[in-house]
Parts: structure tokens; C-alpha cells; sequence
């Protein structure tokens, strides 16, 4: 009996799983996946490249997941090689940050403001748009230099999602998607790529998951929602946003979640998702414990630190559900 026990830790510490994809969700899965590793003894390989990058690598199946915080198409579907089940992991707030010198957080924006940044209309900070909303009068005459993705990204797919619901002249010219015609900015390689941009270029201007902003204490914007109230990101009101989509999320898991209604919702907020084939993928046994475990109350509140936003235990149950679809499933939690 003791050699069998033995046998079976050893193997379980031999698997690797592999995976690739959202920058967004990188801080809370490189945490996960070292305390799943000390749970279990299975290494994760993640590979932080992009939403883009991690689709193209579950569709050629040099990975055993793909992470991505823009779901699948019913049009992307169709191009992958078997069926794919795609879950959310936890929400997660995109934020307008920004490096004024003597400037902290709470510099008030609109969406037409930051569609019209984005499409080089307002080019300094001291623009009389952005003061007449800010009780901040002391703003630098300085260029505005906005950051944006230059890979193809789900970050920037809630960003853009958010312009096009809420500015339609930004729906009419640009559009949403992992990746945009930009009319101005500086692009970066992920959220880390656009974080060090910003942060070495005085008035530097762009979109980051939270976590990104927080660890690298830049200010955050607060950023007029469809209540017409200036929200500021946080935990708390990207659960109030996703919380208003609820029912749509549950007959379409795909549903965006940004510009929600409600006097409390943070208006640029999303799901992370990850994407595992139904049937003809690799580890599917392993790769479906590994994400049950994540939905398990520890793994959300680990992610609760880190500012993303836990799934409420309707979503949760759903992705259960999803997870027992995949052949040879393995689900760790849950009814």
C-alpha cells in the first residue's frame, strides 16, 4: 500500500501542464499555480504571451489550456481543431492610469474623453474637457501620450468593447476586438509592456488590469459609468458591475460585462477565461482538476488580494458543469 501511495505522488509530481495566454490574469495564475504545485506536486507551465498568442497555441495544440480574456466566437469555434469549453476564472477591473508628476489618483475621466485621447482629438492634459470635470485645476500643460497593446489582446478587447457600448463615435470608426487600428499611442507588449511605457514617459496614458497599476503604484482614474457617476476601480465595484450581468451570463457565459447599470459599477471590467478542448485535447484529466480547484473558495479568495473580483457561486456552479463536458474530466470540487 505505502509503495503504491509513493507511486502515485511520484506521478503526479512528474506532470507538467502547459498553458499560454492572458497577461491580464498572469499575477493570479503564476500565485495559483505555485500553490497548486505544493498541493498536488503538478507543475504548471504558463506562459504570460498574450489573449492572441494563447488562443493560436491551444488551436496548434502546443498547449493543454489556452487563456484569454476575450471568449471565443461562435466564427472562432469554428477554426479550432475539436470542441472547446471556455469558463471564467474571475473578473478583473481594466483601469485608466496615467504619470503626472504630482498628480495622484482620482483625476476624473469620461469615455468620450478617453475615446477622443485614443483617437488624438484631446493631446494635453491641461485640455479645458479634462479640467471642467476635475477639481484637480493644476494639471500640467503637457502632451498626453497614450499606451496601447501592441499584441493581440484581451485586455484590449474590455477596453475597446467599453469605448464601442458607450462612445458611439468610437463603435462607428474603431470598433472592438483583441486588436484595433489605433489612430495614435505607443504600443506594449502586454499589461507589462504597456505598464513600463507609462511609467517611463511623463505624460504617459493607458489601459492595465488592476493588479498591474496597484503593484506599480500608479494612479487610478475614476471613470463615468452609465449611472453617470465617477467610479473608481476596485473589487468592489467590478463584483457590482458583473453582478448586473448575471442572468445574461448565464445563458451566454461570453456575455461582456462592461458600461453595466448601476450607480456603483466600475465600467470597465471583464471576465478571464480559460479555453480546454471537449474532447481530443491533451491532459484533459489533470487540466479540469486544476481549474475545479480554482473555483474552490481558497483559489477566489487568493484572487480577492491580487484585486481580481471571486465568480458568485452561480457562475461557479456553471463552470463545474462546463468542466464534467470534457472527456476524461477530473472535477476536484463541487456538486
Amino acid at each position: 500500500m505505502l509503495l503504491l501511495m509513493v507511486s502515485g505522488y511520484a506521478l503526479a509530481q512528474s506532470v507538467t501542464l502547459r498553458g499560454a495566454g492572458s497577461t491580464f490574469a498572469a499575477p493570479i495564475y503564476t500565485q495559483w499555480f505555485a500553490e497548486y504545485k505544493k498541493e498536488t506536486g503538478v507543475s504548471v507551465d504558463y506562459q504570460a504571451v498574450g489573449s492572441g498568442a494563447g488562443i493560436n497555441a491551444l488551436k496548434n495544440r502546443t498547449v493543454d489550456f489556452g487563456a484569454t480574456d476575450a471568449p471565443l466566437t461562435d466564427s472562432d469555434l469554428k477554426q479550432m481543431p475539436f470542441p472547446v469549453v471556455q469558463i471564467p476564472t474571475l473578473g478583473g477591473a481594466v483601469v485608466m492610469t496615467y504619470n503626472l508628476p504630482g498628480v495622484g489618483s482620482g483625476l476624473r475621466l469620461t469615455p468620450e474623453i478617453i475615446a477622443d485621447i485614443y483617437m488624438g482629438k484631446i493631446k494635453k492634459w491641461n485640455d479645458p474637457r479634462i479640467l471642467a470635470i476635475n477639481f484637480i485645476k493644476n494639471l500640467p500643460d503637457l502632451p498626453i501620450h497614450p499606451v496601447h497593446r501592441s499584441d493581440a489582446s484581451g485586455t484590449t478587447y474590455i477596453f475597446t468593447s467599453f469605448l464601442t457600448k458607450a462612445v458611439p463615435e468610437w463603435a462607428k470608426q474603431i470598433g472592438s476586438g483583441k486588436s484595433v487600428s489605433w489612430p495614435v499611442g505607443i504600443g506594449g507588449q502586454g499589461n507589462p509592456g504597456v505598464t513600463a511605457n507609462i511609467m517611463r514617459t511623463k505624460g504617459g496614458f493607458g489601459y492595465v488590469e488592476l493588479a498591474y497599476a496597484i503593484q506599480n503604484h500608479l494612479p487610478l482614474a475614476s471613470v463615468r459609468n452609465a449611472a453617470g457617476n465617477f467610479v473608481t476601480p476596485s473589487v468592489t465595484t467590478t463584483n457590482i458591475a458583473i453582478g448586473q450581468y448575471i442572468g445574461a451570463l448565464k445563458k451566454d457565459i461570453r456575455t461582456p460585462t462592461v458600461y453595466a447599470p448601476g450607480v456603483n459599477s466600475y465600467p470597465i471590467c471583464g471576465l478571464t477565461y480559460v479555453l480546454i478542448y471537449q474532447h481530443g485535447g491533451s491532459n484533459p484529466g489533470p487540466v479540469t482538476k486544476l481549474f475545479s480547484w480554482a473555483m474552490g473558495e481558497k483559489a477566489q479568495e487568493m484572487g480577492e488580494k491580487l484585486y481580481y473580483a471571486p465568480l458568485p457561486p452561480s457562475l461557479i456552479k456553471l463552470n463545474l458543469a462546463a468542466l464534467k463536458t470534457v472527456q476524461g474530466a477530473q472535477v476536484a470540487i463541487g456538486p
